[in-house]
């Protein structure tokens, strides 16, 4: 079956095993689309490349005739999903989850059809139901279910608190299927566990207990860890080109046939053959190109992904330093004119500690007017145009 083989392209776990050949089955027999739900905590504003993962297999039902519902948790945001922490997380207030949300809702149009999309609150259910109720709900899953969870036994081990309310979320999130009366939930890996808490309510509950479809974890610039705003290590789906372009530039080379696999919009074919001119000898660098003028094309257009690699092999590969395109920044930004390196550049690169731009400095990856500069604690004089060169991308002028 064409449409079987599409949606299980580049899914990492699919429970139960032929549960999607099951549903699809049944979709057919009553002649209606399947409900896929996929929820989001807005927790940070911006969607990135790790959440177009899941997000475009979501097009892939929506394409064929299914009915996508992005459920927004208003409500458990509000709670802190302890998912692959070590400590609880910060609970957010209803006003910055209303934010987030909204900037969710905007992005989600990058690759969904939202005139074809439901949206969600839990807060609408959640935020109604009698204490009662709650307790009933928590009386349906067992303690030792939850510990289960490898982050909640992990801690547990170590002596590390659990908060009563982090051992909630899951169910929470399980009751959500319940309420929308999902045929399948759509997650990364590290959702696995709370997905199948749906099934278990749903069953609870006398209804037929969805599946679930878990997506492989994008892995972030850093090479190691998980895509995550919290780290810093992301491309986000609103990106400038130019950053967009960098970015995938910057990627470890053992990460750029995942990156084919699942950022990407090839074809499969295409995919399978861009990863065989690695395996044969191609230059890393000219499949990052590749992957980057792609991921641009999907976001912005094409013609931006073309002058996106026209700047990044001027700035980076041909033009000399003074030939470069430097950001202005306006002297008066600087209270000081006479001020220490190390401050200097995380004035200017604020994303990184001040341990991270010593180290930078140290490693001689600075430089003011083609001078490299290796002392953190030079005292440096402000002056109109001044130029500064901070790592490998980023290009600064001080104007008036």
């Amino acid at each position: 079956m064409k449409e079987l083989n599409i949606l299980k392209e580049n899914v990492e776990i699919i429970l139960p095993q032929n549960g999607l050949e099951e549903k699809l089955r049944l979709a057919e027999k009553e002649n209606r689309p399947l409900r896929i739900k996929l929820g989001f905590d807005p927790t940070a504003p911006d969607l990135h490349l790790g959440h177009a993962v899941v997000l475009k297999k979501l097009k892939q039902f929506q394409n064929l005739g299914h009915h996508v519902i992005i459920l927004v948790g208003s409500f458990t945001a509000r709670i802190g999903d302890p998912t692959g922490k070590n400590k609880s997380r910060k609970p957010l207030s209803i006003d910055e989850v209303n934010l987030n949300a909204k900037t969710y809702i905007n992005q989600l149009s990058k690759i969904l059809d939202l005139d074809k999309t439901k949206i969600v609150f839990n807060s609408d259910w959640l935020d109604a139901i009698p204490f009662s109720e709650v307790i009933q709900l928590l009386s349906k899953v067992t303690v030792a279910q939850l510990m289960h969870r490898n982050d909640f036994n992990k801690r547990f081990t170590e002596n590390t608190p659990i908060a009563m309310h982090e051992l909630v979320y899951p169910i929470l999130q399980g009751y959500d299927s319940v309420e929308i009366e999902a045929d399948i939930e759509m997650g990364g890996t590290d959702q696995m566990f709370n997905c199948t808490m749906g099934r278990q309510l749903q069953e609870h509950f006398n209804q037929s207990p969805q599946i679930v479809m878990c997506m492989p974890l994008l892995k972030g610039l850093d090479g190691k860890e998980k895509m995550s705003k919290s780290l810093n290590n992301i491309i986000g789906l609103t990106d400038e080109p130019n950053d967009m372009f960098g970015k995938t530039m910057s990627i470890p080379d053992h990460l750029i046939e995942e990156y084919i696999l699942y950022t990407t919009d090839f074809s499969w074919n295409e995919k399978q053959l861009w990863i065989e001119k690695l395996h044969s000898g191609a230059h890393p660098m000219d499949v990052k190109k590749v992957i980057a003028k792609n991921i641009i094309q999907q976001y912005h257009n094409e013609a931006a992904a073309e002058t996106a690699e026209m700047f990044f092999v001027n700035q980076f590969q041909n033009k000399k330093f003074e030939e470069k395109a430097f950001e202005p920044i306006s002297i008066v930004h600087f209270d000081e004119k006479n001020i220490k390196l190390v401050d200097f550049c995380h004035i200017l690169k604020n994303t990184d500690t001040k341990s991270a731009i010593r180290r930078l400095i140290e490693s001689g990856a600075v430089q003011i007017n083609q001078e490299k500069i290796q002392d953190p604690y030079l005292n440096i004089a402000l002056t109109i145009g001044m130029k500064i060169k901070i790592g490998k991308r980023l290009f600064y002028e001080i104007v008036a």
